[in-house]
């Protein structure tokens, strides 16, 4: 019987212990879904705080419409007291009389500053105000980038080319990227500049994805007025001094456009899934006082900021465009937010840091040597920026090699064939080759081709065939390049090529059977167009060891 008891006990419990892990593990707390949860709130926050500002911008608009119908009903007012055939009411209805009278009655007589305060200049011409030029549509999360001309070398194509394909489709649905052509005065300059996009891009820009604006010129101030400050010369206080207001427009424009705003330049590189790390970091910070996330420690590159915080940003920055650059004056703002008069310079540093959050490793690298400020060279490179291996090398047998292609600055098809790069090539078209010429003809025991690479792993060959044009080549009207069973296994083209392969995934490798005979040439034959540009990151062409004298590693 006391084993009867014991065992009826035990299983009790037993059960009771089960029971209260079953109703812990309902009940306890599911981190993944916390998580979440927490993520989703804190993007609610800065919605609603976004929102919030818009609002309250345009309360302030109401009463400035107000105290223009207060100008207004005093002028008339005056006319109609000299002269009362003139009297402005006449014939109006009482509502209306009144309506009118009460939107003039605000007491508006203490006014804060504004832009016309701030740029007087532009209280002749507030149209400048509007875009000169502009290409848009409408998305979300905002990275402006702005871009002049340089006499040297463009590079706004491969920092766009990087910035899109750093994004998946759903991130391409959250985004806006805006490029600013900050050339007022050349007309000629920003179409070119724009139909190139439009050329380079077409699907980025048919969807919304990029947007292309100019200012007026009549936003700028004359800029022999400005007076030289911190002993730099003329052309540098010029140069800063638009670079200030170039940077104010596009984030004046940008504001009201999305939750974040994102300041890039026009000549960086950025690393694959980017901009949700920049989201998720934002979204994940535990206190709300943050004012700026920094994703590069150079300039004024990867810097995020609350679109809602971009009002106080911008008149800083007008405040004192004409005095410093424009990173000195962002580091100024965080001293003014956060520094105490009375401590020392550690603490403002300290202060400055909890509002001013770093994200390591960079997340954008700076690749231009031309700067914007003419004959100014500069080889900035962020050193947290971690690259990856773009191209790798192999030794090829000697040969001249051409494409059809248009090449993208100085990746040539030379350079990359001796491994000193990788090639790229802008869009493909049905037709298009590239092309390895053997004089003399040699033997190929087998080939390797990778497209793409690690930061732009969309640029890749689809649709295309590797093909070699045999020595014993003749003209297909005339008659079979030979009677060998094994040559006429391969498909032939019309001019004689033997389709030896083709790319799958980007990848094109096989093996060559010898009783194809020395080879002439060897192309890769794209046979459709694509939306991607082409990157070729591997070359290699083995050939037998009795043409070359050494096997490639």
């Amino acid at each position: 019987m006391r084993i009867y008891k014991k065992s009826v006990l035990l299983l009790v419990v037993g059960l009771l212990f089960v029971f209260i892990t079953w109703i812990a593990v309902l009940t306890g707390p599911d981190l993944n879904r916390e998580e979440l949860l927490q993520k989703k709130l804190s993007e609610l926050r800065d919605r609603v705080h976004f929102v919030d500002t818009l609002n309250k911008e345009r309360e302030h608009d109401i009463m400035m419409l107000r105290r223009k119908f207060h100008i207004l009903h005093e002028q008339l007012r005056k006319i109609s007291a000299k002269n009362e055939s003139l009297r402005w009411s006449a014939g109006m209805p009482e509502y209306l009389r009144q309506v009118f009278s009460n939107l003039s009655l605000a007491n508006l007589e203490v006014q804060p500053p504004n832009i016309f305060h701030l740029m007087p200049h532009l209280s002749e011409h507030p149209e400048a105000l509007v875009p000169k030029f502009k290409v848009s549509n409408s998305r979300k999360e905002v990275v402006g980038i702005p871009t002049i001309k340089r006499e040297e070398v463009i590079y706004l194509y491969e920092t766009l080319k990087s910035v899109l394909d750093g994004l998946n489709d759903e991130e391409k649905d959250d985004c806006l990227i805006i490029v600013f052509i900050a050339e007022p005065d050349d007309l000629n300059y920003i179409h070119k500049l724009a139909n190139d996009i439009k050329t380079h891009f077409p699907a980025a820009v048919d969807s919304g994805l990029l947007e292309i604006i100019s200012p007026s010129a009549l936003f700028y101030p004359n800029f022999d007025e400005i007076r030289q400050t911190l002993g730099d010369s003329k052309q540098r206080v010029k140069w800063r001094t638009k670079q200030n207001l170039d940077y104010s427009f596009l984030m004046m424009y940008a504001r009201t456009k999305g939750t974040y705003y994102v300041q890039l330049e026009d000549d960086v590189i950025t690393k694959p899934g980017f901009f949700s790390v920049m989201k998720n970091f934002a979204l994940n910070q535990k206190s709300e006082d943050w004012i700026l996330l920094e994703f590069s420690l150079l300039g004024f590159i990867g810097k995020l900021f609350k679109s809602a915080d971009l009002p106080t940003v911008i008149e800083f920055f007008l405040m004192f465009y004409k005095d410093k650059p424009i990173d000195w004056l962002l580091d100024h703002l965080l001293n003014v937010k956060t520094c105490h008069p009375e401590k020392d310079n550690k603490h403002c540093e300290r202060m400055k840091a909890s509002v001013r959050i770093k994200y390591k490793p960079s997340l954008f690298q700076h690749i231009g040597i031309h700067s914007s400020l003419k004959g100014k060279i500069q080889k900035l490179k962020d050193r947290s920026f971690v690259v990856a291996k773009l191209h790798r090398a192999h030794a090829n047998p000697p040969a001249e090699v051409s494409t059809t292609l248009k090449v993208f600055h100085y990746y040539h098809l030379d350079r990359a064939y001796r491994g000193e790069t990788f090639f790229w090539g802008l869009i493909p078209h049905p037709g298009d080759v590239v092309l390895f010429n053997f004089s003399p003809p040699i033997e190929i025991e087998g080939y390797y081709f990778k497209s793409g690479n690690a930061e732009h792993p969309g640029d890749q060959l689809y649709n295309t065939t590797v093909e070699v044009l045999p020595k014993t080549y003749i003209d297909k009207d005339l008659g079979s390049i030979d009677n060998k069973p094994a040559v006429t296994n391969y498909p032939r083209t019309n001019d004689g090529y033997l389709i030896i392969g083709s790319f799958s995934l980007g990848v094109a490798q096989n093996t060559v059977l010898p009783s194809i005979g020395p080879v002439t040439k060897l192309r890769l034959h794209i046979h459709s167009a694509s939306a991607n540009w082409v990157i070729l990151s591997e070359i290699h062409i083995k050939a037998m060891k009795r043409n070359t004298g050494s096997s490639p590693p």
